[in-house]
């Protein structure tokens, strides 16, 4: 695959390009921020929505035997999870499920905890839903994170918690959850009867081989009381086909999540999406090796130009993800200030840290997934910004 060829995304509807001045309040920007690649996404895929479009007729689609063993077959070739088809429902998309589950096994007012710095509507679900959230930030020594489980503990002794949201792996920090953190988490929720969703959207974005544990696949406690978070959007670049599928081993969890679906009549899955997501996680997987290796060189480039040309930067290598968390703390900007001076002075859109919640106010969040030329051209912008900061620093 040629992943440096620059594919122009503007007047297509692309939220990350088109809808930047809606977003940011400027066009003239290079959109680093939310979570899509500027890759073609895998030719397999192509060739089967374009053979699906040449049928002409796009009529209700069912979730097929082939499907769903696509599916199987892939959690077993990439995580070593054996599981049964019947665990699958499919929801349009992970953000909607999380909505969903919290509907379906919590009451108005009931307490749900999140681990910020956190991705944003991890926040904005629980509260629009009249849910009460209970933050158990995770701890940072020298960029490195780990979950705060001490804490966790009194908030679960203390309070009466019903829901536990995780990120694995962690969006922005980059996180893969040792099986020690997992057992961890795992053994205090089942202590105090805490259901936990997993959203394990980034699972497949992984830099080195079967390191993400799929929460289920971890033991017979695990499984009984967690909904697993899936989709091929961010692993095939297929966000906008609006394709999840959440795995749920428990029978009775599973029977109250689709019915919580049924309700609101979402659970039908779209001609299009069905065709590319079975093509994507049957014959994706040579792309998906291909894109991770591009990825790769992505960071390293990054991680290592901030390290010799911009002290003021600091930046650990995800462990999954193609999104980088960068730490602008030394400047001592308010989250505010500090989007204007990269919008203003570098021509750089990025996430904003402090949507990610509390520990993430000094933060930016940077998405590389994109041509190298593109990531080449944001640090010589970047280093310019800060050569210029320095000097007015230095002159004040």
């Amino acid at each position: 695959m040629n992943f440096d060829k620059i594919i122009t995304r503007n007047l297509t509807g692309s939220d990350k390009w088109d809808g930047m001045k809606n977003i940011f309040g400027t066009a003239d920007a290079l959109p680093m921020w939310v979570a899509d690649m500027d890759f073609e996404s895998p030719p397999s895929v192509i060739a089967a929505m374009q053979k699906r479009v040449e049928h002409g007729v796009f009529g209700y689609t069912m979730q097929t035997d082939e499907y769903k063993q696509s599916i199987v077959n892939w959690m077993k070739q990439r995580h070593d999870w054996e599981i049964d088809p019947e665990w699958l429902v499919f929801c349009p998309g992970v953000v909607p499920a999380l909505s969903f589950a919290i509907q379906a096994f919590t009451e108005p007012g009931d307490k749900v905890v999140i681990q910020p710095p956190v991705y944003p509507p991890f926040h904005s679900v629980v509260k629009d839903h009249g849910r009460e959230l209970v933050l158990n930030p995770l701890k940072s020594e020298n960029g490195h994170y780990s979950m705060d489980l001490e804490a966790l503990e009194q908030i679960l002794d203390s309070q009466q918690v019903k829901m536990l949201i995780l990120c694995s792996p962690h969006n922005p920090v980059g996180r893969i959850w040792s099986s020690e953190e997992l057992e961890a988490l795992v053994q205090l929720c089942t202590r105090h009867d805490v259901l936990i969703i997993s959203d394990e959207i980034h699972a497949d974005l992984i830099y080195e081989k079967n390191a993400h544990i799929p929460l289920a696949k971890l033991s017979d406690e695990a499984k009984s009381r967690s909904i697993i978070c899936t989709a091929p959007s961010k692993t095939f670049n297929i966000a906008g086909l609006n394709t999840s599928n959440i795995i749920i081993p428990d029978p009775e969890i599973r029977s109250i999540f689709m019915k919580a679906l049924q309700l609101y009549h979402v659970g039908s899955i779209s001609a299009i999406g069905s065709t590319a997501a079975e093509a994507a996680y049957t014959d994706g997987g040579e792309w998906l090796d291909e894109v991770l290796t591009y990825l790769q060189l992505n960071i390293d480039y990054v991680v290592e130009y901030i390290g010799k040309h911009i002290p003021e930067i600091k930046v650990q290598k995800p462990e999954a993800t193609y999104l980088l968390w960068l730490d602008f703390s030394s400047l001592g900007m308010t989250p505010n200030e500090l989007e204007a001076f990269l919008l203003t002075k570098a021509k750089l859109a990025l996430n904003k840290g402090s949507a990610f919640g509390q520990g993430g106010a000094e933060f930016m969040r940077m998405n590389i997934a994109c041509p190298m030329a593109t990531v080449v051209e944001a640090m010589k912008r970047l280093d310019a910004a800060l050569t210029e900061w320095r000097l007015e620093q230095k002159n004040a």
